[in-house]
């Protein structure tokens, strides 16, 4: 999500639709943009949902809830708190990228309204209640999005919808299976949507991270390949479908190395080492490393090699967590008007997140007797990385942009 100021024609449509100026202060800070209710409260679950799933898993919560706790913690994680990011994430750049207004006042505070409602829901309202308070966010935020970028004819980001409408139907048919209304496996359409929202890490990745570091780094050109990107996603998408359908054989095995080996090259021409000195961008490269990282682990799996948990824990706590946390204090600054400059608070958290990723992946690989100790470590630091943001961040969620703009 780029923080550079809108190209003109999308700052005069701003201007058109907000008579008063389009950098006016307008309603409740929290309710101006999708980022800042969104963000709030990913992390504020984030903190408080790995150690209640630590507590379940040890038998000591006493908690009834709609599921099983295993399917819980799993679709909490990604339906919960990952697309709680992507949608804090897409209804802001929607806006940036189109220059059209997206959800903020009443309707965005209905928006996470049912975002809420579904969390808490989850811990012991009848089953059907949370199913279809927890399907309905989805198809309205596709919707919406998919509605700005027609308007605005930005074709470029019309898969990110279609990644999103997706989404939504892997959620409703794991609900469904819940249900035993259909047959589908609950658990594989969990796998299905850490498929796609790693999908969506390439497609963002892929954009941000080299346009990041080029213009942090003077002299630094990374030349476009396109069709090397379009293989990419394809071999990515096709290597992730084999794993989801848990196709046996050795091409399963080779087309989920062959998409490791692609996202390492792809990561190695962003020259990583050159963010060193920038831990604002050192994060984003240390946790995109995950994405090649998770699939050469799921090909491990796939040969039997190791345990399938490894690769799942890769993508979605090293990848997926590094990526949020790198992303969410980049935009959450440019976005309350602060410089892109992150301080020993946000390095912290930086760190702490890679401490749990690499103790949540190395543990069943290395010693797995030692499950206590270490599913204590890596949700401590988990929950520890969103405490620091929400330390340092909260509070800029909560109030107006510090230039007084509008946002």
């Amino acid at each position: 999500m780029s923080t550079s100021p809108l190209p003109a024609p999308a700052r005069v449509r701003s201007t058109a639709a907000n008579p008063s100026g389009a950098d006016a202060a307008w309603g409740w800070p929290v309710l101006r943009l999708g980022f800042r209710p969104f963000y709030l409260g990913a992390a504020i679950f984030a903190l408080l949902a790995i150690p209640f799933w630590l507590l379940l898993w040890s038998g000591k919560s006493g908690q009834t809830l709609s599921l099983p706790p295993l399917l819980w913690h799993a679709h909490e994680i990604l339906f919960g708190f990952a697309i709680a990011v992507i949608v804090g994430f897409l209804l802001t750049a929607g806006k940036a990228w189109t220059g059209l207004q997206t959800p903020r006042g009443p309707f965005l505070g209905a928006l996470i309204l049912l975002w809420l409602a579904a969390r808490i829901s989850a811990l012991g309202a009848p089953y059907a209640v949370y199913a279809v308070l927890d399907v309905a966010l989805l198809p309205v935020v596709a919707g919406v999005f998919l509605s700005v970028l027609l308007r605005a004819k930005n074709r470029r980001n019309l898969p990110l919808a279609g990644i999103l409408m997706t989404l939504a139907l892997v959620n409703l048919a794991f609900h469904l299976n819940v249900l035993e209304v259909i047959e589908w496996p609950a658990l594989h359409a969990l796998y299905a949507a850490l498929a796609l929202i790693v999908m969506i890490e390439c497609v963002i990745g892929g954009r941000v991270i080299p346009f990041f570091t080029t213009n942090a780094t003077p002299g630094l050109k990374i030349a476009a390949w396109p069709r090397f990107e379009y293989l990419v996603l394809a071999v990515t998408g096709l290597a992730l479908l084999s794993w989801v359908a848990q196709a046996q054989g050795a091409w399963s095995v080779a087309v989920l190395a062959l998409a490791a080996m692609l996202h390492f090259w792809r990561q190695l021409r962003w020259a990583p080492w050159k963010t060193l000195t920038r831990p604002i961008l050192w994060i984003l490269h240390a946790a995109y490393i995950w994405i090649p990282i998770g699939l050469a682990l799921l090909a491990l799996a796939q040969a039997g090699l190791v345990a399938p948990s490894a690769g799942i824990h890769a993508l979605g706590v090293g990848a997926t967590g590094g990526l949020i946390i790198g992303m969410i204090t980049r935009t959450a600054r440019g976005h309350t008007g602060r410089p892109l400059k992150v301080g020993r608070i946000e390095v912290a958290a930086y760190a702490l997140m890679l401490v749990a990723a690499l103790v949540r992946v190395l543990y069943p690989l290395v010693t797995p007797g030692a499950a206590v100790g270490a599913l204590t470590l890596a949700a401590s630091a988990w929950s520890l990385a969103f405490a620091l943001y929400l330390f340092q961040y909260g509070p800029w969620l909560l109030r107006t942009r510090a230039d007084g703009k509008d946002g």
